[in-house]
């Protein structure tokens, strides 16, 4: 279960304290990629060769990662009704702790597995679990992953029976044999109910805060300052082979990245945009029908619809639970995900949930630029919101998920140690070793910023949701900003914190009601110092309360609500990644009453208002939102016209297309308040600002300068 070392290190805790500006927010080194912290190596041992340092440091991201993927392998397995090979991913000695009960050993939790997954052969049934936004870190001995998780299940039976249940895991996981395996799973419910008539709070009781096993300091650092310079399960290897290792991490990136925009693309049904990321000879499987080449790949999404979003229509798709798998060469990959659909039409009165798994097999090209080659969506179950599943469902195949059959490619977590051990062609010369050495840690940094990146991403989740402001407040840099919703920027730690506590009042030990913001499906494009990075997130948002129509407005009901936050931007700041800026639009849809859902919202009567933002008046914000044209224009409290569900609000990109270069409609490649502070930019504090996708030639190499519509400059 890890050495005690390991759990000491990174569950000691001091009362946290805001920092004032300059300040360090922690003693120098306490959890850090390059640095020595207590517990590292004694002063006067000497120091390992940097070549070894390196094959140290990619052996613990891969271990992150590899962690990281059984987890999601276990809710891919889950899904399907595979409770053995879910029981497989646990240690002999693993202990299942949910809620109030608890199963102990790997046979056991087999067994506690295949009850919960009877009737998993059954037309109708369904388990999917989404577990996503993690905050995951590995030990300074390298043999033990702490990792927090949301999760949210829906469940049926195909014979009347269905229900939704949330919370949230603190797991850990360990290195036994050459293999990472849970070693305790623990999950902390917090809302659950019957889909007839949605849920409340678990048990009926207000909620505790579910202590998390990191602190705002250490949330943005995944690889604690290890102990050593070997640990269990390197491989050993020279500079070829630590480069190929580095290549594979790299395009690991990459391929989440064009998955994750993939999505982003459907919600908003931009074909043109979807088309873009395929092969030209590529294939597309769609409710089991086959579609080739590049006017088949349209055909095949424009049967979800024609391009674009009109008045009422929901079409989104979000992605949970990315399994990315890269082939030994580096030049071909596989990615799959477990797909939500929540679709609707509020002038129609439909609305739709589909649960599904989506499947793609990828091709580095040769201008080195990812392509899609083959995608299968599987559509597990499709249901109408008014009845849910219970009963099955309008649609229900489990096609190449059937029990029996072996699963597709992809839900191997263990495939980095495979590739490892397989090789692959050199990828650099090393006449200069320092050079190349050099260049090798530099891009080792920016797949670690990646990890680094979305603890801090889902940290601030956390840390929302509980209402915990400092702690929220010291994820971000000295000199970040923060949006309040409908609001404006607050400027700095101090008035970050400020504003929070201003208008929601303090932390509170027990919460009646929670408005949860999960981060999810992220598209990270990290600088090429390693240094900065540009951040695109969903907010993905259920709520709950004990009683829902007792809150205000019924602002706690039972439902799901979406959001984004398209231009969150971070930094690498005192060893740690931190928030630079935060920016979310809000809300794309939402659910006034479980009973209605998202396709049951009549527009705002002629004339009504929206409440104001008690921010403005509690403490007002450094910049308005009502002054970033174009912006925020169509947003509550931006300028304009207020847009609001069930019209469509513009969804904005910091990237443009991945593939093509191909510039989106809504292009802001910059964080938000720049076109009226300039001074908010990260280039005004000695950062570089990261790369948004392939250059047009067009236009110029730098940027920032270009920012809004695309036609559309703000200065």
């Amino acid at each position: 279960m890890g050495t005690g070392g390991d759990r000491r290190k990174l569950r000691r805790r001091r009362c946290l304290r805001l920092p004032s500006h300059g300040e360090a927010a922690e003693p120098s080194g306490r959890c850090g990629i390059t640095r020595q912290c207590d517990g590292g190596e004694v002063t006067g041992t000497p120091r390992p060769q940097p070549l070894a340092v390196l094959i140290r440091d990619v052996t613990r991201l891969e271990s992150l990662r590899t962690a990281k993927d059984v987890q999601r392998a276990y809710a891919h397995f889950i899904q399907a009704g595979r409770w053995a090979e879910a029981a497989a991913l646990f240690a002999t000695d693993a202990t299942v702790h949910w809620g109030a009960q608890e199963i102990h050993g790997r046979a056991r939790i087999g067994a506690w597995l295949q009850d919960r997954l009877k009737g998993a052969a059954a037309q109708g049934w369904l388990n999917t679990e989404i577990i996503d936004e993690p905050v995951a870190h590995i030990s300074p001995h390298s043999s033990v992953v702490y990792a927090r998780w949301a999760g949210m299940a829906f469940r049926g039976d195909g014979a009347g029976q269905a229900l939704i249940e949330g919370g949230v895991y603190e797991n850990e996981y360990v290195l036994r044999d050459g293999r990472w395996l849970i070693a305790s799973l623990r999950y902390f419910p917090q809302f659950d109910g019957p889909y007839a008539t949605g849920w409340t709070n678990a048990g009926g009781r207000e909620l505790a805060i579910v202590p998390t096993h990191f602190g705002a300091f250490d949330a943005g650092i995944p690889l604690m300052a290890p102990v050593g310079d070997h640990i269990e399960g390197a491989q050993p290897a020279d500079a070829d082979d630590i480069a190929a290792r580095i290549d594979r991490l790299n395009a690991e990136d990459d391929v989440r990245n064009l998955a994750h925009a993939y999505g982003y693309y459907v919600d908003r049904r931009m074909w043109d945009d979807v088309v873009d990321l395929f092969d030209t000879v590529a294939t597309v499987t769609l409710e089991g029908l086959e579609f080739h080449g590049v006017e088949g790949v349209r055909h095949a999404h424009e049967r979800l619809g024609p391009p674009g979003l009109r008045y009422g229509e929901v079409n989104e798709r979000p992605q949970f639970d990315l399994m990315v798998e890269i082939a030994p060469d580096g030049r071909e990959a596989t990615a799959r995900g477990i797909q939500l659909g929540i679709l609707g039409d509020v002038t129609a009165g439909e609305a739709h949930w589909e649960f599904g798994v989506l499947s793609m097999r990828l091709r580095k090209s040769d201008d080195d630029r990812w392509r899609i080659g083959h995608l299968e969506v599987a559509l597990l179950l499709r249901a109408s919101y008014a009845e849910g599943w219970g009963s099955g469902g309008i649609a229900a195949s489990i096609g190449t998920l059937a029990r029996g059959r072996p699963l597709p490619p992809g839900v191997d977590p263990h495939w980095r140690q495979t590739a490892a051990e397989t090789g692959g062609p050199p990828a650099h010369g090393f006449d200069d070793p320092r050079t190349d050495l050099a260049d090798l840690e530099r891009r080792f940094r920016r797949s670690a910023a990646y990890d680094g990146i979305e603890n801090v991403s889902g940290a601030y989740g956390y840390f929302l949701d509980d209402f915990r402001w400092a702690d929220m407040a010291a994820l971000f840099a000295h000199g970040g900003h923060k949006q309040s919703a409908f609001a404006g920027y607050a400027v700095g730690r101090e008035a970050i914190l400020g504003t929070a506590i201003a208008c929601y009042g303090p932390t509170r030990p027990f919460r009646t009601a929670v408005s949860f913001h999960w981060r999810t499906q992220p598209v990270i494009h990290v600088s090429p110092d390693a240094r900065s990075a540009n951040l695109r997130t969903r907010l993905f948002q259920p709520r709950t309360a004990i009683t829902p129509d007792a809150t205000p407005h019924d602002f706690y009901m039972g439902g799901l609500h979406s959001g984004m936050y398209p231009n969150d931007q971070a930094v690498l700041e005192e060893g740690a990644w931190r928030l630079w800026s935060l920016a979310v639009d809000e809300h794309y849809f939402a659910s006034h009453s479980w009973k209605g859902g998202w396709s049951g919202v009549a527009p705002r009567p002629p004339g009504e208002a929206p409440r104001r933002s008690i921010v403005l008046d509690r403490y007002p914000p450094h910049i308005l939102l009502r002054d970033i044209v174009p912006r925020e224009v169509g947003f509550r409290g931006g300028p304009g016209r207020l847009i609001e569900w069930p019209e469509i609000l513009p969804m904005w990109f910091h990237y443009r297309n991945p593939v093509s270069g191909r510039i989106p409609e809504h292009f802001w490649p910059d964080c938000v308040p720049s076109a009226v502070a300039p001074e908010t930019r990260m280039t005004a504090h000695g950062y570089q600002h990261p790369p948004n996708g392939p250059q047009p030639a067009d236009l110029p190499n730098e940027v920032p300068s270009l920012c809004g519509h695309r036609d559309q400059n703000v200065k």
